[in-house]
C-alpha cells in the first residue's frame, strides 16, 4: 500500500516538473500568436480606412514577423515607415 502512495506522489511531482518546464515556452508562443492576430486585425483596419486615401500596407512575411514580435507597436511602426518612405 505504501508503495502505491509513493508512486502516486512521484507521478504527481513528475507531472508538476514537466508542466513547469513547458509552461514558459507555451506562454511565449501564445503571446506571439495573440500579437500576430491583433496586429493583423490592426493592419486590416488600417488598409480598409487607408483605401480612401490611397494608403495600403501589404501583409506579407516580413510584416507578419514584425507584427508578431512587436505586436501593435510593430503595426504602428510599419505605418510610420510607410508614411516616411512614401
Amino acid at each position: 500500500m505504501d508503495q502505491n502512495i509513493i508512486a502516486f506522489l512521484a507521478c504527481i511531482c513528475f507531472i508538476f516538473l514537466i508542466g513547469r518546464i513547458f509552461i514558459l515556452p507555451i506562454k511565449k508562443v501564445l503571446k506571439l500568436v495573440l500579437n500576430s492576430i491583433l496586429g493583423g486585425v490592426l493592419i486590416f483596419i488600417i488598409n480598409i480606412i487607408g483605401t480612401s486615401f490611397g494608403f495600403h500596407i501589404g501583409l506579407n512575411l516580413i510584416t507578419s514577423i514584425t507584427i508578431g514580435i512587436l505586436g501593435i507597436p510593430g503595426a504602428i511602426a510599419l505605418v510610420l515607415i510607410k508614411i516616411l518612405l512614401g
